[in-house]
């Protein structure tokens, strides 16, 4: 069977506070329906200071989850890592830890937005150190023992609930990332289908004698919508879709790799391009990909037709599965 993901990343470019805190609350409800019906994760990530209101506290946004489910993963792919305290996003990860018992699955990347690091009076330079040091400094961390940190002695408490500490990837799309990831022992999680890169990687465990395994996305990973009439939601919908890829577009260089990255301008671009796809419960249930990621809140979806996508899905896509 597929892995499964509901992602959520609350996008809603005409939000009020009542309508952003209605669809927050949306995709609490959300989280525990997929629950209960076997999805295996959530995934959320983290953007600051954008027009349409992208998720920027991913951590808070997990707690909340955890706390309305019972058994579902929540996937934060991917933190800024270099924007982070390194002693605090440790003690953070270990609370969220224990309170799901051990359901937290944390990606870290460096970014690609200079107005991200500006804004948080990070400096962009920095960022590759910063990441190591980050790194390097919650794995001391979750051991529970005294170790130095900046020059002084520091002890982080409690410990996490999982053994030997929480999952923690590495992500990115470079030959540095994959290196880093090799040289702590963790696993790597490109940001597209780069075999080239997961070779590098492997080859770097043998050199450093680690351990570790690499989460590639498939040649297609699609974000997904469900539709008993996908020509409908395209006419009707299709400018959330277009919103997000264009927004997501624009924040990259020619340079950076991703599985979800489009060069679509028009609605029927995108709908050809396949990057993001509105299909009939039996299309996805047929689509034979190793992962279907449902994207129901996409780009200031309404809450009515995300809740339509979603049950369908959980109604009729994952029954066939």
């Amino acid at each position: 069977m597929p892995f499964t993901v509901v992602r959520m990343n609350l996008v809603d470019p005409d939000a009020t506070s009542q309508s952003l805190s209605a669809r927050y609350r949306a995709a609490l409800e959300m989280a525990a329906f997929a629950d209960d019906r076997g999805v295996d994760t959530v995934q959320t990530e983290e953007h600051h200071g954008t027009d349409n209101n992208w998720l920027p506290s991913p951590f808070a946004f997990a707690g909340a989850v955890f706390g309305a489910t019972r058994r579902i993963a929540v996937t934060v792919s991917a933190i800024i890592g270099p924007l982070y305290d390194p002693l605090r996003l440790a003690e953070d990860i270990a609370v969220l830890d224990l309170v799901s018992g051990g359901r937290l699955v944390t990606v870290s990347g460096i970014g690609y937005r200079p107005a991200e690091y500006e804004q948080q009076g990070v400096e962009w330079g920095r960022r590759g150190k910063l990441q190591d040091e980050l790194l390097e400094t919650l794995l001391k961390a979750w051991s529970g023992e005294e170790f130095t940190f900046r020059g002084r002695q520091v002890r982080i408490t409690p410990r996490p609930f999982t053994e030997p500490h929480p999952m923690l990837l590495v992500g990115g799309s470079s030959w540095a990332a994959a290196n880093r990831a090799a040289r702590l022992g963790l696993p790597f999680f490109p940001s597209a289908h780069l075999p080239d890169l997961e070779a590098y990687y492997n080859e770097k465990l043998a050199e450093y004698g680690t351990e570790g395994f690499c989460m590639m996305p498939a040649a297609a990973t699609p974000l997904l919508h469900i539709s008993e009439d996908p020509d409908r939601t395209w006419a009707e919908y299709g400018r959330h879709f277009l919103h997000e890829a264009r927004m997501y577009a624009s924040w990259q260089s020619k340079d950076i790799r991703s599985a979800v990255k489009s060069a679509a301008t028009t609605v029927a671009e995108l709908r050809a391009e396949g990057v993001y796809r509105v299909l009939t419960p039996e299309q996805c249930a047929t689509l034979g990909s190793d992962s279907l990621v449902l994207h129901p809140l996409c780009g200031g979806m309404p809450i009515d037709e995300a809740w339509n996508s979603l049950h369908l899905f959980c109604d009729r896509v994952l029954p066939a599965l």
